[in-house]
Formats: structure tokens, sequence, C-alpha cells
């Protein structure tokens, strides 16, 4: 395994700068590039590959990029709603979306990770048709190219006006379910965040053992959470009502960097990776409010989230690949 971070926390900088910053200052062997549209500006909507206009020079100038940091690109990343109720703007998504799998391709990254989304004016029903229906061509698309495409289990219900779950890819029976969509074992495969499953009630590990038995996870992105269990009493699962503040504002729960929280067992986790034999990377994403807001304290929380998973994750060596 390689110890890596998803690009998308640190908008700031170019492509260049992270590589040179994560090598040289934290030891990181692996960046999952963000790869949203250029000119946004959310907060973790970094656009660290233009894949609108990437070109075969571009392509090779990130190929020696990586190279002399000693790094590797684990997978590009652009996740957005593909079941979007506007067909336009779902159309524009899916646009970005293959020019993403297109820049994959010509770079040899095997995995563009994105969400499955939903259209929240309907039923869940109502979206697994429609996906059955509008997904299997992306995915078609990617396999073409030699990729596949990744679903992360983000419940997004910041998407939903009512904090209901606006990315169909939250739970095992789900992932079943998106992993068979294509077709002959050419579906969806996960992009497995264990921080997104307590606040929903299921158990990471549980959880994790099923997708690596049915062979699911490709990716693995690591981020903690921190549960306030009286103030989960007041508001109920679905957060508060009155007075919040965005969609993200809860009240009873927060994204924490790995180490920081209070619900996932690092070493039980990471130990299952190497149990089942896992080589791919483990991506800090970092969501943290505590230690971020500003470039300064990104970068610290970056730093403590690769010092607290170092204790588990070994680095690379040909003798230890094998672990189990």
């Amino acid at each position: 395994m390689k110890l890596g971070l998803l690009t998308a926390c640190l908008p700031w900088l170019s492509l260049d700068e992270v590589a040179s910053w994560a090598a040289r200052t934290e030891g990181y062997e692996a960046l999952e590039v963000a790869a949203w549209p250029t000119g946004g500006t959310h907060i973790h909507h970094a656009a660290h590959l233009d894949v609108a206009n990437f070109s075969g020079d571009d392509a090779e100038r990130v190929r020696k990029l990586m190279e002399r940091h000693g790094l590797t690109i684990s997978a590009v990343t652009y996740c957005d709603n593909n079941l979007h109720g506007d067909s336009k703007e779902r159309d524009r998504i899916h646009q970005h979306l293959r020019a993403c799998i297109d820049a994959a391709a010509t770079l040899g990254v095997p995995y563009v990770g994105t969400f499955i989304g939903r259209d929240i004016t309907r039923s869940v029903d109502d979206n697994i048709e429609l996906a059955e229906r509008v997904l299997p061509p992306l995915l078609e698309y990617a396999a073409k190219r030699g990729v596949r495409l990744l679903a992360e289990n983000c419940p997004m219900e910041g998407w939903h006006p009512d904090g209901y779950p606006g990315n169909l890819a939250y739970s095992p029976e789900l992932w079943d379910w998106m992993f068979d969509l294509g077709g002959h074992r050419s579906g969806f495969l996960l992009t497995y965040d264990p921080s997104h499953l307590p606040w929903l009630g299921i158990d990471p590990i549980d959880a994790l053992d099923h997708a690596l038995e049915r062979g699911m996870v490709a990716h693995f992105q690591a981020k903690d959470i921190e549960i306030n269990q009286r103030l989960r009493t007041r508001y109920g699962v679905f957060g508060k009502t009155v007075g919040r503040t965005s969609p993200t504002d809860v009240g009873w729960w927060q994204y924490r960097i790995p180490g920081l929280g209070n619900q996932l067992d690092w070493n039980c986790l990471v130990d299952r990776l190497y149990k089942a034999d896992y080589n791919g990377a483990v991506a800090v994403e970092h969501e943290d409010p505590v230690w971020g807001g500003t470039p300064d304290r990104t970068r610290v929380g970056l730093q403590k989230a690769a010092d607290h998973l170092r204790r588990f994750i070994v680095p690379e060596q040909p003798e230890l690949r094998n672990v189990a």
C-alpha cells in the first residue's frame, strides 16, 4: 500500500507545488488528483488537472513531474452528481467525467473516482431506473480506454434539502447494486471512505470486510469522524433543522483527520486491507474544520494525518508486498 492524499484540499497550489510539498515535506507516496472544472470556487473542488484541455504534452509533463518526486497517481477524481435532475446539467457533468477518463487513460492511471448521485425529485426506485439507463454508457466509455470508474460511498446529504442521502452509493446494499450495474462484473468499483459510515449506523469494519470479499475496493480514502452522542439525541440522525447555517451543519458530527475522530480504529482498518492483500493507495481526504480553513493549518492537518497513518501503513518495500 502507498500513503497518498486527495489534492482537493490544496486548491491554491498547482500540481507541481502539491507534488513537491507532499514528497519533500510529508513523505506521501501517491496523489489522488482532483480534476473538477477550472474556475470553480468550492473549497474542496480543485482543478489540478485541466482535463478539458489535456494534451499529450500535458501528460508527458505530469509523468515527468511524478517521476521527479517519486510519486504515483492513484486516481483522477471528479465527484459530481451523475444523476442530476436537470438533463442539461447532467450532460455537462458526464462530458467532464469523460474528459477525466480520457486524461486518466493518457496518463496510464487505472481509476477515475466519482459519485453515483441522485435526482432528489425522484424516489430511490426511480433513481435506480435512471441510473441503469444513463450510467452504463459511461462505464463502457471508460472500459474501452482501460479505465475503471469508482464510486465513493459519501452520502452527500448536503445535496438533499432535508439531509437525506443525495448519492446512491452510501450503503453495502447499494455497493452490490452498482458493482453489478454494467453486467459481467464491469460496473462501478468502490472508493471506500470509512468516515461516512458511523453516522449512518453502519459498522465500518464489517462493511469493509464485505466489500473486500466481493473484490469491490479499488481505492481507499482516509478521513475520520467525531460524533457527539448527546447532540445526536437532541437533533436526531438527520441533524438540526432550526438554525442550520449550511447543508453540512448537522450539529452532532463532523469530519476529522485520521486519528482525531472518536469512531474509527485505523489499526484495524489498515490491518483488514493488508489481510486482503489490498495493494492500492490509502489517500488522506482532508475535510477537518479544526485543521483546515487556511493554507498553514491545512498543511499541519495533512502532516498530522500522515504521522498517524504511518504507524500502520508500511512504506512500500518489495519484501513486504505480500504481508497478510
